[in-house]
């Protein structure tokens, strides 16, 4: 008589694994995000909360879990991390990459600006802190943390995770291909830009539920997961350096002109208003052949192809 195989994991102990990770994980990084000298153990927390946050929606049906332990619980920590990590994101990119590069006359002209952004980064880690060290947060992470320890499974969660692969995904994608923002045939405009970045954050949600399954055969995806992973970040990627450049551009005109409207840097900021232009269509270009891949759609042609030039390669902020 043959030995049997392991037995299939569920999908609640598959969920489980994923939690375990990501709540060592917050737990290795919080000491540093707390002393500030790094911006990227910042970085990494945002990430691995939202991974968290990403496993709580997508298998919540699976699991038993606290009050305490829940989206809604973590999402000012979320917040208050996002606004330091865009804060540190825009102060890098205007120092590091644009301010060299410029003429001195507008290099100075820029300086009230980076100025500005560093005591906002300054006042948004201060209320980081105290999310951090605040009873909130803190009976969240032992809560789950708890709970952990006992995991608790829903009936569905004890079923066999490769039972319901396409459940367990296909909800989220299948609403997102319907997003208007695919067939947007501009990024400018207040209008485009909040669609873009709408669209942005719901296919980083998609890339996180995907990689949550990554290694399985999973069914509806024709490129395969590694493919459709592979293309959610790249749209990913093209549709944040859209959105980095606008939210610059409307920090600049804020303490430069006096929150005046519009967006163009005038002809005082001419060689800057240039680069922020080549950097946009470069991104844009790059967003569009993307959309193509993913949903076939039409205006986006192989030569289209935006230049690879290095500097555009370099701007890209790390969203992983």
């Amino acid at each position: 008589m043959g030995e049997s195989g392991p037995d299939p994991i569920s999908a609640g102990r598959h969920a489980q694994r994923l939690l375990q990770r990501h709540s060592q994980r917050l737990i290795t990084l919080g000491g540093a995000v707390l002393l500030d000298r790094d911006p990227e153990p910042l970085h990494q927390m945002r990430v691995t909360l939202r991974r968290l946050s990403t496993v709580l929606h997508q298998f919540g049906p699976a699991l038993e879990l606290p009050e305490a332990v829940s989206p809604r619980r973590l999402a000012k920590t979320v917040r208050r991390l996002g606004q330091a990590r865009d804060l540190d994101v825009l102060i890098e990119r205007l120092e590091q990459q644009l301010l060299p590069a410029l003429p001195k006359a507008e290099a100075r002209q820029l300086k009230p600006v980076l100025k500005h952004l560093r005591r906002r980064r300054r006042h948004s880690h201060g209320h980081l802190h105290g999310v951090l060290r605040g009873d909130g947060y803190r009976a969240t992470v032992r809560a789950l943390e708890a709970w952990l320890a006992a995991p608790q499974l829903t009936p569905l969660g004890q079923e066999p995770l490769a039972d319901w692969l396409l459940e367990w995904h296909w909800p989220w994608i299948g609403s997102l291909l319907l997003h208007p923002a695919w067939r947007l045939q501009t990024p400018e405009g207040r209008g485009n830009v909040r669609q873009l970045h709408d669209l942005r954050k719901g296919i980083k949600e998609a890339r996180y539920r995907l990689e949550n399954l990554e290694g399985l055969a999973v069914p509806g995806v024709g490129m395969g997961v590694g493919g459709a992973v592979k293309q959610l970040k790249q749209g990913q990627e093209s549709l944040g350096e859209l959105h980095d450049l606008a939210v610059l551009r409307s920090e600049i005109s804020a303490v430069l002109h006096k929150g005046a409207a519009g967006t163009h840097l005038g002809a005082h900021l001419a060689q800057l208003e240039l680069t922020l232009r080549d950097q946009e269509r470069q991104a844009w270009q790059s967003w569009r052949l993307t959309a193509a891949a993913l949903t076939a759609l039409p205006g986006a042609e192989p030569g289209d192809q935006p230049a690879g030039s290095s500097s555009g390669r370099r701007n890209q902020r790390k969203r992983c």
